[in-house]
C-alpha cells in the first residue's frame, strides 16, 4: 500500500502559481492586489467598489453534521467542491474562514482543508497569515485601553465601572485569563474592577469586520459598540470616547479580503474567521459578495455543524447582506453515524452498517433543518479507506427516504477528480431554481421567541429556560430599540442539545440560557448558554506538542 502523505506534506508539495496569476483569472488587474509575498494578496477597496454593478454568480452553502472525534472534513469538501465545479468547466471561487491560533494550538492542529483538497499556503493561513487577527485583537483592545482611560482622566461620560460590558480578546486559549481583576496597584494603575478576557475569534470586532460592507460601514458600526452603561442604565458607545476612528485605521488593511490558491491553483478567498459555537461562523460579508461579481458559483462554508454553522449563515448573514444561497451541501462520514450510532472511536474501523442506520437520525436533522429555509440539500458523504460499501449504501438509503440525494466522495485522496458527481449535482440543483430561501424567524419577532423558535425548531428542545433578569434585559433592549436583531446562539458544537455527551438527534431536551449579550455593532444578540465559553481551554495534550521546526527549518505538526 502507498505511503499515505501528511497534508503539510502534500502542501509542501503543491505547485502554486505566483498569486498575479490566479487573480488574472478572476479578472483582477495586478495594481488591485496587495501581494504578501509571492503567493497571497489582498484585493484592493477601490477594486470591489467598482464590482457593485455586476450580476451576482450562484451561491452554494457547505455546512456539516455534529462534529465527532471521527472527523468530517467540511472545509475539505468545501475546498475540494470548488475544485470540482472548476473542472467540469464552471468559474468557481472558494471562500472560507480564517484559521485562529487559539484551536490550531489547542485541538485542530490547522484549517485548511486536508489532503488532496487544500488552500495554500498552508502553514501560513493557519499561523499569522496576512495580519487580520493581530488587527482585530489590537482595535479590540484599544477600546478597552480607552475605556479605562477615560475613567481614569475623570469618566466624562459617566461610566458606571460596575457595568462595563467591553472585556479584553487573545487569539488563543487561556483559560486563565477567563475572568480577572484589572488596575491593581495603586492609584497610577487606575481603578482596580473585575474584567476578562475572550478568544478574538468571540469578539464583536470581528464579527464587525465580517459583517461590514466598507470601510465606512465598518467605523459606523464600530461607534455603536456599547462598551458599558451608566448608572442610569443608559448605554455607552465607542462612539461617544472617540474609538471607532481610531479603530478604523488599525482595521483599514484588515478589512481587505485575502485572495490564495487551491492545490489546483482555483482562486480562494479567506477573510475573517469568527467562531461557530460562540459567535456567527461565516466568512467575511465583502469576500463573499466579493466572490459573487467574479465568478458563476462561489462555495462558502459556515463552522460545525448545520445547527450552529448554518442557521447562523442563513438567519445573520443572509439576512444582514441580503444573500440568497442556491444550494446546499451537508457534509457526512460513515464513520460519524456509527459514532452517533453508539460506536467508540477505537472501533470506527470495523463495519458496522446497524450503527452507520443508527447514527443517521443525526444527519436526518440537519436535511430536515435545513430544509426549513427553503434551501434545496445534498449530502456529501467524505469518504475513509475503512469505509466498506454497505455502510455507504446504508447512508444513502437513509438519505433518500427523506427525498434527498447522497453522494460519495474521494477529494481528498483524488482532488477534483474525486467530487465531479458531486459539482454536477450542485449545479444542478442551483440551476433548478428550486432555491425558496427565507430566515427562520421574522425581524419583529421579540427576542425571547426568536431564542425559542431556535430551540425547538432546530434543536428540536422541548423549552427553554432563563432566569428573570435575562428576560428583563432581552425587554429593555427591545425598549431601546434593538428588537428587531437576529439571535447569535453561544451553544455546544457536538451536539442539538446544550449537553457536548448527547449525541444522535435528541428531542424534548432543556436550553438553559445563562447569559445575554448586545452586540449592537455587529447586530446581534449574542445567547450564551449552557457551560460554554468565550475564551476556550486547551485540551490535556494540546497539538502545540506536536508542533516544531524540522532539521531544513520546514513546520511539522499542523494537519
Amino acid at each position: 500500500m502507498a505511503e499515505v502523505k501528511s497534508d503539510i506534506e502534500i502542501a509542501r508539495a503543491a505547485k502554486k502559481r505566483p498569486i498575479m496569476e490566479i487573480g488574472e483569472k478572476l479578472g483582477i488587474p495586478a495594481e488591485h492586489l496587495l501581494p504578501y509575498g509571492h503567493d497571497k494578496a489582498k484585493i484592493s477597496a477601490g477594486f470591489i467598489a467598482e464590482q457593485k454593478a455586476k450580476k451576482d454568480g450562484r451561491l452554494i452553502l457547505v455546512t456539516a453534521i455534529n462534529p465527532t472525534p471521527a472527523g468530517e472534513g467540511k472545509t475539505t469538501t468545501t475546498v475540494g467542491l470548488g475544485d470540482g465545479l472548476n473542472r467540469i468547466g464552471k468559474k468557481a471561487v472558494v471562500c472560507i474562514r480564517e484559521a485562529s491560533l487559539g484551536p490550531c494550538f489547542g485541538v485542530k492542529g490547522g484549517a485548511a482543508g486536508g489532503g488532496y483538497a487544500q488552500v495554500v499556503p498552508m502553514e501560513d493561513m493557519n499561523l499569522h497569515f496576512t495580519g487580520d487577527f493581530h488587527a482585530i485583537t489590537s482595535a479590540h483592545n484599544l477600546l478597552s485601553a480607552l475605556i479605562d482611560n477615560h475613567i481614569y482622566w475623570g469618566n466624562e461620560q459617566n461610566i458606571d465601572i460596575r457595568r462595563i460590558a467591553w472585556r479584553r480578546v487573545m487569539d488563543m486559549n487561556d483559560r486563565a485569563l477567563r475572568q480577572i481583576v484589572g488596575s491593581l496597584g495603586g492609584v497610577a494603575n487606575g481603578y482596580p474592577r473585575e474584567t476578562g478576557f475572550d478568544i478574538t475569534v468571540a469578539s464583536e470586532v470581528m464579527a464587525i469586520l465580517c459583517l461590514s460592507t466598507d470601510l465606512k460601514d465598518l467605523e459606523t458600526r464600530l461607534g455603536n459598540i456599547i462598551i458599558g452603561y451608566r448608572r442610569d442604565k443608559t448605554p455607552v458607545f465607542a462612539r461617544d470616547i472617540k474609538a471607532d476612528g481610531a479603530m478604523t485605521v488599525l482595521l483599514k488593511d484588515a478589512m481587505q479580503p485575502n485572495l490564495v490558491q487551491t492545490l489546483e491553483n482555483n482562486p480562494a478567498f479567506v477573510h475573517g474567521g469568527p467562531f461557530a459555537n460562540i459567535a456567527h461562523g461565516c466568512n467575511s460579508v465583502v469576500a463573499t459578495t466579493t466572490a459573487l461579481k467574479l465568478a458563476d458559483y462561489v462555495v462558502t462554508e459556515a463552522g460545525f455543524g448545520a445547527d450552529l454553522g448554518a442557521e447562523k449563515f442563513f438567519d445573520i448573514k443572509c439576512r444582514k447582506a441580503g444573500l440568497k444561497p442556491d444550494a446546499a451541501v451537508i457534509v457526512a462520514t460513515a464513520r460519524a453515524m456509527k459514532m452517533n450510532g453508539g460506536v467508540k472511536k477505537e472501533d470506527l474501523g470495523k463495519e458496522n452498517v446497524e450503527a452507520v442506520r443508527k447514527g443517521c437520525a443525526n444527519l436526518g436533522r440537519h436535511i430536515q433543518n435545513v430544509k426549513k429555509f427553503g434551501v434545496p440539500v445534498v449530502v456529501a458523504i467524505n469518504h475513509f479507506i475503512a469505509d466498506t460499501e454497505a455502510e455507504i449504501q446504508a447512508v444513502k438509503d437513509y438519505v433518500a427516504t427523506l427525498g434527498a440525494e447522497a453522494i460519495l466522495c474521494r477529494h481528498w485522496a483524488q482532488g477534483s477528480a474525486g467530487i465531479e458527481d458531486l459539482a454536477r449535482k450542485v449545479v444542478e440543483l442551483a440551476e433548478s431554481g428550486k432555491s425558496q430561501f427565507s430566515p427562520l424567524y421574522p425581524d419583529d419577532m421579540p427576542l425571547f421567541e426568536k431564542i425559542e423558535t431556535i430551540a425547538k425548531s432546530i434543536y428540536h428542545a422541548g423549552e427553554v429556560i432563563a432566569d428573570k433578569s435575562v428576560r428583563d434585559q432581552l425587554r429593555t433592549w427591545e425598549d431601546q430599540g434593538y428588537g428587531k436583531l437576529p439571535i447569535c446562539m453561544a451553544k455546544t458544537q457536538y451536539s442539538f442539545s446544550t449537553d457536548p455527551n448527547l449525541r444522535g438527534a435528541p428531542t424534548g431536551h432543556t436550553v438553559p440560557v445563562r447569559e445575554v449579550r448586545l452586540s449592537a455593532g455587529a447586530g446581534f444578540i449574542v445567547v450564551i448558554t449552557g457551560e460554554i465559553m468565550t475564551m476556550p481551554g486547551l485540551p490535556r495534550v494540546p497539538s502545540s506538542e506536536k508542533i516544531f521546526l524540522n532539521d531544513e527549518g520546514y513546520i511539522e505538526g499542523l494537519f
